[in-house]
């Protein structure tokens, strides 16, 4: 089989990453979690007080650019990724509520965008790599070998949402993960710099009423065919 750069997009709490971390094992390739890096560069934000009162202040976002560093190194001992930022290890912060809560509103700063898709490409120069998020297929990889956008039912996705988190011990409500859930679509398919949207070429997977090995099993039976 040849390398392949394989893009997959859709809604926020879809299973992309749970997907795309399977898909990347099972052929040995490497893993980019493109949500992960924005949801660094928020948590950075948070920290530095970047952002008050819902409001990301982007002059000041903007001048500490080049002050994050965001790289991902394969844990041996959990068989799984970990994002670091500035040379430490936040998998666990950047996945909580107040993360996810903000996470929308610093990714559709252009400027963001435009440093983090850089350095998604320059990992990606020598292909054989899985990448999920927003504007994969559309913006970061246009010419990807596989283009997948996913959805599922929003009540769903909500309720996924929650098992994940309770798994972890963040406390939260169905209401409160649905509403997050309703803010991020909107804010994710109306942003001025690269919208949430399907590229023509990609294929969907409603995967509402899938297991997590059909998925798999799916998205292979469509890479034996290109």
């Amino acid at each position: 089989m040849k390398a392949l750069i394989i893009a997959i997009d859709g809604y926020s709490s879809c299973g992309k990453s749970t997907l795309a971390k399977s898909l990347a094992n099972h052929l040995n390739y490497t893993y980019i979690d493109s949500g992960a890096m924005y949801r660094a560069v928020t948590l950075y934000c948070i920290r530095n007080k970047i952002i008050e009162n819902n409001v990301v202040h982007k002059s000041f976002l903007i001048s500490n650019l080049n002050k994050i560093n965001i790289k991902f190194y394969y844990n041996n001992k959990t068989n799984s990724n970990e994002t670091w930022l500035n040379s430490e290890n936040v998998e666990e912060e950047i996945r909580k509520p107040e993360v996810a809560k903000y996470v929308s509103l610093v990714s559709k700063i252009p400027e963001v965008r435009s440093k983090l898709v850089l350095i998604q490409r320059e990992i990606g120069k020598n292909k054989k790599i899985v990448m999920d998020g927003r504007d994969i297929g559309t913006v970061v990889f246009p010419n990807a070998d596989l283009k997948i956008f996913m959805c599922a039912v929003q009540e769903i996705r909500a309720n996924r949402r929650l098992i994940e988190l309770q798994e972890k011990g963040i406390k939260t409500t169905l209401n409160e993960v649905i509403e997050n859930i309703k803010k991020r679509d909107y804010i994710d398919e109306n942003r001025d710099v690269s919208p949430l949207k399907k590229a023509n070429d990609a294929i969907v997977l409603d995967n509402s009423n899938m297991t997590k090995e059909e998925q798999l099993e799916w998205i292979i039976s469509k890479i034996n065919k290109l």
